[in-house]
């Protein structure tokens, strides 16, 4: 995503704006580049339980974003090209009244989906009518109202609108996750943000206004000088150097929201540094210089990709987001740099920032659109590396002229060759020796194999990023024996296992590989809600657990919550909650209005079964927190698993919870639970709040 950019047209009067013009200008830029920041993590926030609380719902939302500011800047480029001031005012506060209509945001439940829709035109769709009008009008309003004023005032310089526009984009990504999303309900931020938007469209309307009437006594246009034309490789790097950020920007997001949680900080946290770096390369030229900064690239490309080597897949927490974070960075530092040295007189001014508006909507559908649909793995922060290292090359050869320059030429296009035939050949590591590899838009999932047919332990796995999600035995007499996190001792399967009735009910949220039906019998009912078709497709075709499974099986295609919302009471004996996507938390499984759903498909002696085991995140007194607050009592079981050749299991942490009680007090509980341990100043999840900064490990 670009930031709003400056347009300057030839000034038409002689007049000079006075402080009351001024002031209402510039709260007309800074509250639409404000509200413009502040409505993308909070929609993506309401929406993102609707789709699985998945990664990739903020890339998309960030397409569509992204799109939008390119229609925008078209609106504004064809307003003050086409119409005179009168008509630009006219349609242009008409279309101001009718956004108003579409108030207050919210989105409408009547779009949310039932499993079956494709979710990226789903959300495309849901975020045209819920917000798109309100959007479409904010995108435009920079470069609009810096024409209105060029053209009314002479001698005014629109860039410094520019900069107020870059303080509330920055004011507002910044605001959101530390003030707003922890301590106002959604509710209450989609009403503020209305309110906010109507007083920005009696602003916009205001300014319009004025400048018609000094527009209407303006003197004749002065002569324009004439500048040479824009070349074709001009062109291609006014397309393809924010293209390549915006790459980057989403690629950097995807990989690190997709191991610890897709939430507004960590959306916000790169979006930031990119729109810094856009602040800091425009603002003035002498910020940007190639002379450390190539060098400097050269260290954050050849870091990021190092880090995507398999063997640094589980990277800490600690280390991958500001590693990744400050690579990111400096390689937006390169794109946007280059970006504002190619910057052309003001004749060409409006196609330059057309070009930069489209470079980043053809990032955002190259990582949101085409990346799932064309690659196996995430393989789209690769492509945006070494595009990166090729762009750099490109604007260094068009500025070599003596020995040094075309030296340093040749020795950066040593290291970009060795760096991508590096990443071929991490490429080819990570598919090798796998079975399947397969992407969907709720993330990629490998098949491989472990052992040969003539060892005992010849294993077929699942995983999902870079956690497994079940394996099972290829011998055929141990096939339905449990693997993974179905040991003996795991906290699920004593639930399962203890006062067990003839007839089991048994309610999954998470399908993986279908480990869990090892334990069902003839009699038994396993219902499973899985929200990726794809993982159905794996689990009935690459293992076999349901099909041995002498239960009746159902599998329900989508959202584990909102498909049980939508249902008839199950009377589930057992119901397990195990949907992370490799180290994600779907964050709206875990909420006091989540649990109300559970316990209403569960017996009064049933046990909710919550898998909390994760590398980053505390999650157990979430869980009791949600307990406490209906009246259950909950139990932290944790298995070491064990790692041996016979056996496999690995180490797990449920959190049990009933309200049965005396089910608790059974040696099979009450011999093997832990203590929940109280996490100070933290507060029960709900649908309007949910804090990951209390629970980090």
């Amino acid at each position: 995503m670009t930031t709003e950019l400056a347009i300057e047209i030839p000034a038409r009067s002689a007049a000079v704006p006075g402080a009351r013009v001024k002031l209402l200008f510039g709260a007309t830029i800074f509250l639409s580049a404000f509200l413009l920041f502040q409505v993308q993590p909070m929609i993506a926030k309401i929406i993102l339980p609707w789709f699985g609380g998945t990664a990739a719902v903020w890339t998309t939302c960030m397409v569509f974003f992204q799109v939008g500011l390119l229609a925008g800047y078209l609106y504004a480029h064809a307003l003050t090209r086409f119409l005179n001031p009168h008509g630009q005012f006219w349609l242009h506060a008409a279309l101001l009244m009718v956004s108003l209509v579409t108030l207050p945001l919210a989105p409408s439940p009547a779009l949310k989906p039932t499993g079956t829709e494709e979710p990226t035109l789903r959300i495309l769709l849901l975020l045209a009518v819920s917000v798109g009008l309100p959007y479409f009008l904010l995108s435009s309003t920079g470069p609009l109202v810096q024409a209105w004023l060029a053209r009314a005032w002479a001698g005014t310089v629109p860039y410094r609108l520019f900069a107020l526009s870059n303080a509330g984009s920055m004011l507002a990504l910044l605001t959101y996750p530390t003030l707003v999303e922890p301590w106002l309900p959604v509710g209450a931020q989609t009403r503020i943000w209305s309110a906010a938007f109507a007083a920005f469209a009696a602003l916009c309307a205001a300014s319009g206004f004025v400048t018609r009437k000094a527009t209407g006594s303006a003197a004749p246009a002065s002569e324009e000088v004439a500048v040479p034309r824009p070349t074709v490789s001009d062109w291609l790097l006014w397309l393809l150097l924010p293209a390549c950020g915006s790459i980057l920007l989403l690629a950097v997001t995807n990989h690190l929201t997709q191991n610890v949680a897709p939430v507004p900080f960590l959306w916000v946290l790169p979006l930031s540094l990119y729109l810094l770096s856009f602040i800091i390369c425009f603002d003035r030229d002498c910020w940007y210089r190639r002379w450390w900064s190539l060098p400097v690239g050269v260290a954050a490309i050849g870091t990021m990709a190092m880090a995507l080597s398999p063997d640094q897949e589980n990277m800490a927490i600690k280390r991958a987001v500001p590693m990744f974070n400050a690579a990111l960075f400096v390689c937006c530092m390169i794109c946007h740099g280059e970006l504002a040295r190619l910057k052309p007189r003001s004749q060409h001014l409006t196609s330059f920032y057309l070009m930069v508006a489209a470079g980043g909507a053809v990032g955002g559908l190259f990582v949101g659109i085409a990346a799932p649909r064309v690659f196996s793995s995430f393989w789209e922060m690769h492509v945006g590396l070494v595009l990166c290292a090729v762009l750099a090359l490109a604007v260094l050869w068009r500025a070599s002229k003596g020995l040094w320059q075309k030296l340093a030429w040749g020795g950066g296009a040593a290291l970009t060759l060795a760096m991508s035939v590096w990443l071929v050949m991490q490429a080819q590591t990570l598919t090798k020796g796998y079975v399947a590899m397969m992407r969907s838009f709720y993330g990629g999932l490998r098949v491989y194999e472990e052992g040969s047919p003539a060892d005992w332990h010849y294993q077929r796995g699942l995983t999902h990023g870079t956690i497994m999600h079940g394996a099972q035995n290829l011998d055929p007499d141990r096939r339905r024996e449990p693997t993974t996190y179905f040991g003996p001792d795991s906290g699920i399967t004593r639930a399962l296992l203890t006062d067990r009735p003839d007839k089991q009910r048994v309610g999954v949220i998470g399908l993986g590989a279908g480990v869990i039906a090892a334990y069902s019998r003839p009699g038994d009912y396993y219902r499973f809600y899985e929200i990726d078709p794809l993982v159905v497709e794996v689990a009935q075709t690459q293992f076999t657990f349901l099909k041995d499974s002498p239960a009746k099986i159902d599998i329900v295609v989508g959202d584990g919550r909102l498909s049980l919302e939508r249902e008839e009471p199950q009377n589930f004996d057992v119901l397990s909650v195990d949907a992370f996507s490799s180290d994600a938390v779907p964050v709206h499984l875990l909420t006091r209005e989540a649990f109300d759903v559970y316990f209403r498909h569960l017996k009064p002696t049933g046990v909710l079964c919550v898998q909390v085991t994760n590398r980053y995140l505390d999650l157990a007194p979430v869980v009791e927190l949600s307990a406490r607050a209906l009246g259950k009592r909950a139990l932290l079981i944790s298995d070491a698993g064990s790692e041996s050749e016979t056996s496999g299991f690995m180490d797990t942490d449920y959190v049990l919870v009933t309200g049965n009680r005396e089910l608790f007090e059974k040696p099979a509980f009450k011999e093997h639970a832990h203590a929940l341990k109280q996490r100070p100043g933290l507060r029960t999840w709900t649908d309007d709040y949910s804090n990951l900064f209390r629970i980090l490990h």
